[in-house]
């Protein structure tokens, strides 16, 4: 019997999907994954790290309580769709110690759950069943109590659909995950597969930092300039080969010049600096790279970006916040979920 100490399996990162008949593929969604339990008027929202959102998302704990069946255990994704994009950081906004903040934000911008998998319902443990037969009974709960903001995850047996998720114009999806049709749910084990879309951007390279000890660059500070002409700092790309970081510090140093970002600044702490504060050198709007980057969270890169070459071609003033996609549009999510309410 499926318990709240259960852990959600999870997905290996690959380069290209399998493609010999016996996986089905679904969307992966830019949310917070989450368990959900029920027993009678017990509930309870799991993260993968085993620790409870349910205090965070009461409106989501109301949604459940609302469904006639009172047994049942789950795998989704909690998603809050703001505006035209699936926000990360409103789903962040929520992890607040605050009571009253949290029922604010509940009611302002109401979360979602996306199922996937169905790991017991109504007495009936299918852990040990095939994929093919979990998503059996997921589709016919969800038929039965699923609506607007309980929604049914697409998937499909057919590789071509996959890809062309993939390859969707807009930044519609974060990835596709495999799982094989036959296996049982396997619990804390990556078993599943997974390729997370990536995609570029040109930016203007509005900073960078040294290397602690030596001599050499680094990471570079990636600018974009919003409507205002402001060039506001967006990510870094820290992957430079140690054989190229002097060589690039010689290029970097004669374009040394504040301020270097005329909007939003790279200063103070950071998700990579383990909160103390990031020294780094401003440069003159000069130089442009191409990043590749998996996700967008707010106005920024969520993740360090990889760097893909040096854009002597592009100018400068031409590297603006809109090539930043976010990774689902909501326009779009209905041709791909195709949710039944």
């Amino acid at each position: 019997m499926a318990t709240t100490d259960l852990l959600p399996m999870e997905a290996k990162l690959i380069s290209d999907l399998p493609d010999d008949g016996t996986w089905q593929f679904e969307p992966k969604w830019d949310g917070f994954r989450a368990l959900v339990f029920r027993r009678g008027d017990d509930i309870e929202i799991m993260s993968k790290s085993g620790k409870s959102l349910s205090r965070y998302f009461p409106e989501v704990v109301h949604l459940i309580r609302q469904v006639h069946c009172r047994e049942f255990t789950l795998d989704g994704e909690l998603i809050l769709p703001i505006g035209d994009v699936l926000s990360f950081d409103a789903l962040q906004a929520r992890l607040h110690p605050a009571a009253s903040r949290i029922e604010r934000l509940s009611r302002e911008t109401p979360a979602q759950i996306m199922l996937f998998d169905c790991l017991m319902v109504d007495g009936r443990d299918s852990l040990a069943e095939p994929l093919g037969e979990r998503r059996l009974l997921l589709e016919a709960f969800h038929r039965d109590h699923g609506g607007p903001s309980i929604l049914l995850s697409e998937r499909t047996l057919d590789i071509a659909v996959a890809r062309s998720w993939l390859a969707r114009g807009g930044g519609a999806l974060d990835g596709v995950v495999a799982k094989r049709l036959d296996e049982p749910y396997r619990p804390g084990e990556r078993a599943m597969l997974k390729v997370k879309q990536h995609r570029s951007a040109d930016c203007v390279v509005g900073g960078f930092r040294r290397v602690k000890e030596g001599e050499g660059v680094a990471s570079l500070l990636l600018g974009l300039y919003d409507d205002d002409g402001r060039l506001n700092h967006v990510g870094f790309t820290s992957g430079i080969a140690a054989a190229e970081r002097l060589e690039m510090l010689r290029r970097l140093e004669p374009l040394i010049e504040a301020p270097g970002f005329s909007g939003k600044t790279p200063g103070g702490p950071s998700r990579w600096n383990s909160g103390k504060e990031n020294e780094w050198e401003p440069l003159r709007s000069e130089l442009v790279v191409e990043v590749l980057y998996d996700q967008v969270t707010g106005d920024r890169f969520r993740h360090g970006t990889k760097l893909l070459r040096w854009r002597p071609d592009k100018a400068p003033n031409m590297c603006r916040m809109d090539q930043m996609m976010h990774a689902v549009r909501p326009a779009e999510l209905a041709t791909i979920t195709a949710p039944r309410g």
